[in-house]
């Protein structure tokens, strides 16, 4: 287990690299994760750190990820049983750390809890922690007839205009439960596109 101390934002910055933090939550989407991240690590100049919540973990493996470059952080990396009080807090130095946050894939339930201020897990405290200034993506991705809930539409609706969060998606497709419809996370190329285009990145 790694403890929160073990990353410090100011010695993990490099200047003039593109910092992206990844947040993965419980979607089958997450599946995509270690692509995502493999993908923008080809890019020069970028480092990549990623955050799962505990549901995600089902559906990718974090070797996969750490394969590639980054580091996966979990609820259980916050806090030691050695900690004291002016020690650094992990979702606090992964906000400072960040340059541009994708939520890829949102699940429905951390749509809601983003929705109401909830932060009851390292994600959640980070989004609720991170500067208006730090440019914020969601990329929702749930079943169908979770999407057409009327209370989605009203979460979205906060995000986008109170939090003022980039919404992007969902797609229509043939879902993994079998579902055909809307609700399928953006096409995970497209997400990739959106930092390379931002920060105007270049290939290795």
């Amino acid at each position: 287990m790694r403890h929160a101390n073990s990353f410090i934002a100011s010695e993990e910055r490099i200047e003039g690299f593109t910092h992206v933090l990844l947040i993965t939550t419980g979607s089958v989407a997450s599946v995509k994760a270690p692509l995502i991240t493999k993908e923008l690590l080809k890019f020069d100049k970028v480092k990549v750190e990623v955050i799962s919540t505990q549901a995600s973990l089902t559906f990718f493996d974090v070797e996969d990820v750490e394969m590639s470059g980054a580091r996966v952080w979990v609820d259980k990396d916050e806090w030691s049983d050695d900690y004291k009080i002016g020690d650094p807090i992990l979702h606090i130095e992964l906000r400072r750390w960040a340059d541009i946050v994708l939520i890829a894939p949102c699940s429905a339930n951390t749509l809601s809890k983003i929705a109401h201020g909830l932060c009851d897990n390292l994600a959640t405290s980070l989004l609720r922690a991170l500067s208006p200034s730090t440019p914020t993506y969601v990329f929702p991705a749930m079943n169908t007839l979770m999407y057409e809930h009327p209370l989605t539409s009203e979460h979205i609706r906060i995000v986008k205009e109170v939090i003022r969060y980039q919404v992007v998606g969902p797609i229509g497709k043939t879902l993994a439960c079998g579902d055909v419809g809307l609700g399928a996370m953006t096409e995970w190329k497209d997400i990739v596109q959106i930092v390379v285009e931002r920060f105007g990145l270049c290939q290795k």
